[in-house]
């Protein structure tokens, strides 16, 4: 079975997040891709007010048009920082191929995650370019050539369009309501109905 994983903050889910997971699926025919909502993101100053709970609900919405898209809870389960090792960890089965989607920024700076080498070990690494910096080029080239030589890295570009759109925009536009075209209508129903990001 091709697995494939998509974790973030997630907060909120955005189209971006969308056209990114529809491009991953169709583009690895996955079996399953697993949304994942992180507890606490390591990599963040994460101090929102916006519950795990509230972010795992408006995953389930965003992404419920995404046929083999599921919403897992693994790591709000599991309570503390969200490593990404861990999680790969966990999936690991006999039968099953891992797939890990990440964005631009996350390639650039995966040797400097926990335990990455576990991660190359176990599963397939995807990036979507999250940006058209031209500039960047070269350094995701670089470093993707650094990942494969040093660690074996097996990793895989997806093609899609590229949507420069970021959740922290987002929450500022919520703010000044005008983030109609950035989330998926179901997803900024439940943040007004919850008065989320105000």
């Amino acid at each position: 079975m091709k697995l494939g994983i998509y974790g973030g903050t997630f907060s909120p889910p955005h189209v971006g997040h969308i056209e990114a997971a529809r491009a991953f699926c169709r583009q690895i025919s996955l079996d399953k891709l697993l949304i994942i909502p992180a507890n606490i993101p390591p990599h963040k100053d994460f101090s929102q007010s916006v519950s795990a709970d509230d972010r795992f609900n408006m995953c389930t919405l965003a992404f419920s048009d995404i046929e083999c898209a599921e919403i897992s809870d693994i790591e709000i389960s599991r309570g503390g920082k969200s490593y990404t090792y861990m999680t790969v960890e966990a999936l690991t089965a006999p039968d099953t191929e891992l797939y890990l989607l990440c964005g631009t920024d996350m390639i650039l700076t995966f040797d400097m995650w926990v335990n990455f080498e576990r991660i190359f070990e176990l599963a397939t690494v995807c990036y979507v370019r999250r940006e058209t910096d031209v500039d960047n080029d070269l350094k995701i080239a670089e470093k993707i050539l650094k990942y494969r030589s040093k660690y074996c890295a097996r990793i895989i570009e997806i093609d899609h369009t590229v949507m420069e759109i970021s959740s922290t925009e987002i929450r500022e536009a919520i703010d000044a309501e005008a983030h109609a075209s950035m989330l998926d209508g179901r997803t900024a129903e439940y943040i007004r109905e919850r008065g989320l990001y105000k």
